[in-house]
């Protein structure tokens, strides 16, 4: 395609308009020219360091970044969100196209992106033209296969993060009807002047997502005059999502939020049953272009149904279940997160706040001034009745009273600010557990807020105990804490377990007994009993606890063991399959799990949240040998102490690319192995010293 061809048919996707007072809009149909004087410093980890004269500059040199370091994957997300992804792919994408239609994200995108702002158009469009001119600036960086989606529209990338954020996060449990294991998780802290050794306000931004697909994270920093911001964001996602400035910064956790819901409705005379009536669906039909394997490509329609509570995800025995989700009409999204990173204090980034478009998350906060922040932040439902429990079940579908239709406006949401302890910290927990001692109460809130007694995770517990006696909290020593490779649950059960093997001795629990007396009780590399210790706690159920988890000691609890003599039997168990498996019952923890990302592999440290690991990862077999490879957990780590000057040492596990052939795929998993950090790169000259290329728009 030509390049004017190409613009003229970016500009008509897209309805660009072409406003003619602002001096500053370099991307505009009438002048397709790059701008000039931006430039991009790439440091030697793959991080882009784009220098801009103002803001859309910025985010077109941000376009340009990620799709050099992830242009397959960018648009093969984006086809998805196009709703067009077995048409170019083959009919294992027709799922995830009957979702995209069914929820009308296409449709949506476009309607959001005609009412937007003419800033956030400027801004959205200089971001799409910097993927699409990379694209035909270096057409044989990208494979053909994906070649077909583009032009990339502003559409697609508003359809994206509503898919990401509203249907895989926000509505994905209920979507899916099932929790999976492995959630999406993540770590925090906020480290209060009072908590801290220099007296400044640390952050530890920490989350925890699979090493795939739309899950990864893309490291940047962004520069223009009045904006500085350093951080991550979800590939193909227009703004930083977790960063900070010279001035504050903050972090996600995923929330115990209850954001959308499924319900089940009775079909009768055609419709459904809402209120003792029959109340037709609304119905469409979508065509769908699908490959087929020979190469043609086939047309089928899908018929896709309407209740008043949403779209019907299928019907089973005289019933059907539809799903409603919040946030799906929020708008400003990526304004908000801009406006998040332009902000100079907590007034005017709790301001940004307020704009309430991020449908979920809780929000932990530190700046300069020794401010922290915790918030229960998201489009939380007002519902007229039920609790936690209720709405987190099937909802009953006949009574119209169920079907919410407003959210819970900031000051109703749980929050802390500067509590007395000196620290904020979430990991996944409910947000009751947010500091220690305790400062917010169930009882304050809506009842279907967030759960009241769900058991505390042994990792949220470990959060808690690694920092709440220590008054006086280093950098260094805060960097320890967040690499910290202990088992809260060794602490908190081997001892038991001794003794019960001295109870109820056996020669091959005396034999497994001696590996976890000279256990470090961690997953370090070179950890031996983990594996032995990790396998016997697989088999443990819950019932086996002497002392339950208990509202009242939610960070020592649960306890003991009630039955030693079984406890025994199945370390017993544990020890002789770790040894016919590995041939060693103390087996090195690095030895049997692994990182792998492109070309590298290393030994692995951290383990699963059910051990009480802070260093968080999840392994998986590979099927071709006895060893397990991590597949989910630690991605970004950044620890940032806010000084005179700003402080930061950072990771991004995999590395900051998935393009075949760059450098820049696993090669920090050396440094993640040996579980360092890295200095972030903050000033020009940093940068400079440590630049592997330089690039001028």
């Amino acid at each position: 395609m030509q390049v004017a061809a190409w613009d003229t048919y970016v500009t008509r996707q897209t309805g660009v308009i072409t406003i003619v007072f602002t001096i500053f809009i370099l991307f505009s149909c009438s002048n397709p020219q790059k701008p000039e004087n931006t430039e991009i410093i790439w440091d030697n980890y793959g991080v882009p360091h784009v220098y801009a004269n103002n803001e859309a500059e910025m985010y077109y040199a941000f376009g340009w970044a990620q799709m050099q370091n992830h242009a397959n994957l960018i648009l093969k997300l984006y086809a998805q969100a196009r709703g067009r992804a077995s048409e170019y792919f083959g009919e294992e994408y027709m799922d995830s196209d009957k979702l995209v239609h069914l929820f009308n994200l296409p449709d949506s995108a476009e309607a959001h992106y005609n009412k937007s702002g003419s800033r956030d158009k400027q801004y959205l469009d200089a971001f799409v033209k910097g993927l699409n001119d990379y694209a035909k600036a270096y057409p044989d960086k990208i494979d053909d296969r994906v070649k077909q989606v583009l032009p990339v529209l502003a559409t697609d990338v508003l359809a994206h993060g509503k898919r990401v954020i509203c249907l895989e996060f926000t509505g994905g449990n209920d979507i899916a009807e099932t929790m999976k294991e492995t959630t999406p998780g993540s770590n925090s802290y906020a480290i209060a002047p009072s908590k801290s050794e220099s007296g400044h306000a640390m952050l530890v931004a920490n989350p925890h997502l699979p090493w795939s697909d739309f899950y990864l994270f893309f490291e940047a920093q962004l520069t223009a005059p009045g904006f500085n911001v350093y951080g991550v964001t979800l590939v193909g996602m227009p703004v930083l999502n977790i960063a900070f400035n010279e001035q504050l910064g903050w972090t996600h956790t995923v929330n115990t939020i209850d954001a959308s819901d499924r319900y089940e409705l009775t079909l009768q005379q055609g419709g459904y049953l809402l209120d003792g009536k029959s109340v037709p669906f609304q119905e469409k039909r979508v065509p769908l272009k699908v490959l087929q394997k020979d190469g043609t490509v086939q047309q089928q329609d899908i018929e896709l149904r309407y209740s008043q509570h949403g779209p019907v995800m299928g019907e089973k025995d005289n019933k059907a279940y539809a799903v409603r989700v919040a946030g799906l009409e929020n708008s400003s999204y990526y304004s908000q997160y801009h406006e998040m990173g332009k902000a100079k204090n907590m007034k005017e980034f709790e301001d940004a706040l307020k704009m309430m478009q991020i449908p979920m998350f809780n929000l932990i906060y530190a700046d300069k001034e020794g401010n922290i922040l915790y918030l229960f932040n998201g489009n939380v439902p007002v519902r007229s009745e039920g609790d936690w429990v209720f709405w987190n079940g099937t909802v009953d579908g006949t009574q119209s009273k169920y079907i919410w239709n407003r959210y819970h406006d900031y000051d109703d949401l749980p929050k802390l600010i500067n509590p007395s302890s000196g620290f904020v910290q979430n990991a996944n927990d409910p947000p009751w557990t947010s500091t220690y001692p305790l400062l917010l109460d169930f009882e304050d809130f809506p009842p279907y807020m967030s759960p009241e007694d769900m058991p505390v995770s042994l990792r949220a517990q470990r959060a808690v105990n690694l920092i709440k006696d220590d008054a006086s909290i280093s950098f260094d020593e805060l960097v320890d804490y967040k690499l910290n490779t202990g088992m809260e649950a060794a602490d908190r059960f081997l001892e038991n377990l001794l003794a019960a093997v001295k109870q109820h001795p056996d020669s091959t629990a005396l034999k497994a007994a001696l590996v976890l007396e000279q256990w470090d009780r961690a997953t370090n590399v070179d950890s031996r009993g983990a594996v032995l210790f990790g396998r016997w706690l697989d088999k443990l159920d819950s019932d086996m606890f002497a002392i339950p988890w208990s509202a009242e000691r939610p960070v020592s609890t649960p306890e003991g063991l009630n039955n030693p003599k079984q406890a025994v039997e199945l370390l017993v168990s544990a020890a002789r399959e770790v040894e016919e498996t590995y041939g060693s019952m103390d087996v090195a923890w690095g030895d049997v799990n692994r990182y792998k990302a492109g070309e590298y592999e290393f030994p692995a440290n951290g383990g699963p949240d059910k051990y009480g690991v802070f260093r968080t990862m999840y392994y998986q077999p590979n099927g071709e040998d006895n060893k397990n490879y991590a597949y989910h957990g630690d991605t970004f780590v950044a620890v940032v102490e806010f000084g005179e000057t700003v402080k930061a040492k950072v990771l991004l596990s995999y590395g900051n690319a998935t393009q075949p052939g760059s450098k820049f795929i696993g090669d920090q998993l050396q440094l993640l192995s040996e579980n360092r950090l890295r200095p972030a790169f903050l000033t020009r000259q940093d940068v400079l010293q440590n630049m592997e290329k330089r690039e001028k728009l």
